[in-house]
């Protein structure tokens, strides 16, 4: 009895086991069937929508192209554009700077004056400056020679006034008008050498164009003190 239930038990138990494999064999063939038509109904979906990888790559090359093109333009034009702008801005500081831009005519003060005539206002205006810089130095090399003169002035009348004080009693003597007019002659004497040296009187141009010269360079304020002091020295051996 015991034998026969051992028997019966072990297959019980080999009926559950094939029981239990066979639900594992039928639901793995379940899951391969599913699988294997998810992947049937892929692949005919796949080859059903046309492929556009090729298409993707080509948009992908030419887009940079374009984007490179467009950034070139771009670029250009802000450059072109800032060009404009400091021309623009040049042209507004000639007229601000330039008064003869600001006084326009009446017959085109109703208009905006043109880059050609705001270039022509502006050449005329840097001339006119060019010209009053030149007469401001010619006015100033005037004005030092000036100088130059009443400084030699002050040096001769400070010692004039220093021998007038080291010796007093000097003054007293009166001088003749004819040692005035010796003085005087001998002076006009010197000058009038050096003006027929060098002064032509042939026509009253040359007289003119030579006179001036003959000044500057005879009748300087060193010059005539040379002469006048040798006059004196002459004049003074004369008389003693």
């Amino acid at each position: 009895m015991t034998g026969r239930a051992e028997d019966g038990g072990a297959a019980g138990r080999r009926r559950r086991r094939g029981l239990v494999g066979e639900a594992l064999f039928m639901e793995n063939a379940r899951k391969g069937s599913i699988v294997s038509r998810a992947n049937s109904i892929g692949s005919t979906s796949a080859s059903s929508v046309p492929n556009t990888d090729d298409e993707d790559s080509d948009c992908a090359q030419e887009s940079p192209k374009e984007t490179y093109k467009d950034q070139r333009r771009r670029a250009h034009t802000q450059a072109e554009q800032k060009r404009r702008d400091a021309i623009k801005k040049g042209y507004n500081d000639l007229q601000a700077i330039v008064p003869t831009c600001e006084q326009q005519d009446f017959s085109i003060s109703s208009q905006k004056l043109s880059k050609a005539i705001v270039l022509q206002k502006t050449i005329d205006y840097i001339q006119f400056l060019h010209k009053e810089k030149k007469k401001q130095e010619e006015e100033v090399s005037t004005l030092r020679k000036d100088v130059m003169a009443l400084k030699i002035m002050k040096v001769n009348y400070e010692q004039i006034v220093k021998a007038h004080q080291n010796n007093p009693n000097e003054g007293k003597n009166q001088i003749s008008d004819e040692v005035k007019f010796n003085v005087f002659q001998g002076i006009m004497d010197s000058l009038f050498q050096s003006f027929n040296a060098s002064v032509s009187v042939t026509s009253f141009q040359e007289l003119s164009a030579c006179v001036f010269s003959w000044i500057e360079e005879h009748c300087k304020p060193q010059t005539l003190r040379d002469v006048v002091i040798g006059v004196l020295h002459k004049v003074k051996s004369q008389l003693y």
